[in-house]
């Protein structure tokens, strides 16, 4: 059993100004981007009363209800508009899949993620920062450049990030920022899967989310793969199955 370490948060600002949590989803599905979340949060709402007081319902978001998981992304929209946190996403698509394999999509969408939060944040650079090179021409204040705040991942250390960053395995359940993260990459990327429903249906995205269940299986052995299936996921997830799936196999050929 995990142990789980909400008091991590703060033990791990070190002097710096804030965090910033990230996670992804969508690694293991057949369809659709790998989608990632990036959550900005200062040590004054760290220290507040909502983390305190939700620091031990938020959790990894496979752990949530679907239910759940929309209820604290519209509290978390809520703590964005009141300019108390700030959240993005960013994606890895299917062609980036098939080019740099999933995790090099997902090094994309997890760079892509933190970058779009700190420019929301109008966070800039400043010489120390990874990604940038050449002196910055604006003098900065404690606060506004990349190394002043500390990068908190999900898993093992993703190779090529861009930025400096500690990872941790079962980091969803060990930190709130992280968790907040997951929430953000699960919810906007079910989002993405139930519009891709209504612009490719008969896959049933919107109930699935692209992942391998049963219903997906059949819907793939009898109409193929769509553009938006990632080709060598389906090969594997075909060559485990019977007879009648290994036939399938003429679509890719064709």
């Amino acid at each position: 059993m995990k142990k789980r370490l909400r008091g991590f948060d703060l033990r791990q600002i070190d002097g710096r100004f804030g965090l910033i949590g990230v996670d992804e989803a969508g690694r293991g599905a057949l369809a659709g981007p790998v989608v990632a979340g990036a959550v900005l949060a200062d040590e004054s709402f760290l220290r507040s009363d909502w983390s305190r007081r939700q620091a031990g319902n938020i959790n990894d978001s496979k752990q949530l209800t679907e239910e759940r998981r929309e209820h604290f992304y519209e509290r978390m929209s809520w703590l964005m508009s009141e300019h108390r946190i700030i959240f993005a996403s960013g994606t890895g698509s299917v062609a980036e899949i098939e080019e740099h394999n999933i995790l090099g999509a997902t090094c994309l969408a997890m760079r892509r993620a933190i970058q779009n939060a700190l420019q929301i944040g109008q966070i800039r650079p400043h010489p120390p920062d990874p990604l940038f090179d050449g002196p910055n021409p604006v003098p900065l204040q404690p606060g506004e450049g990349i190394s002043d705040w500390k990068i908190l991942v999900d898993g093992r250390p993703v190779r090529s990030l861009g930025f400096k960053h500690r990872a941790f395995v079962g980091g969803d359940a060990r930190s709130m920022v992280i968790a907040m993260a997951s929430i953000v990459a699960k919810v906007t990327r079910d989002h993405l899967m139930q519009s891709l429903e209504k612009e490719v249906p008969g896959y049933g995205f919107g109930r699935h989310k692209g992942y391998g269940t049963e219903m997906h299986r059949q819907a793939l052995l009898e109409l193929g793969p769509s553009r938006m299936h990632r080709k060598l996921f389906i090969r594997s997830t075909m060559a485990e199955a019977e007879t009648e799936g290994q036939e399938a196999f003429e679509f890719f050929d064709s």
